[in-house]
């Protein structure tokens, strides 16, 4: 289990069409570090973004996929996702805003 301080759990957004769509729902979803865990990822987002309350956190492993060049095959990374739930008196997270 890796030492994991807030600002290191959470790297980026996952900006699609899916999940803009959650986001009238108070759902979003970010890519975060793979040895985080759910408590984590409430924790971190609810320090990164104040006035934010976590209602639950799902979590999902993403394998990576095998890609060739060539006759040599390859494989990318591995990577987590995270689907946070946001209370209904939650303040939005202002770094969708405008996108």
């Amino acid at each position: 289990m890796a030492d994991l301080k807030y600002y290191d759990v959470i790297l980026e957004p996952v900006v699609t069409e899916k999940s803009m769509a959650g986001m009238a729902e108070k759902k979003y979803t970010f890519y975060v570090h793979t040895d985080a865990t759910k408590t984590q990822v409430k924790e971190a987002v609810e320090k990164m973004f104040e006035g934010t309350k976590v209602a639950k956190v799902n979590t999902m492993n993403l394998a990576g996929k095998t890609k060739r060049r060539g006759m040599t095959f390859g494989k990318t990374a591995k990577r987590k996702k995270a689907i946070v739930w946001l209370t209904e008196d939650s303040k939005e997270i202002e770094i969708f805003q405008g996108l």
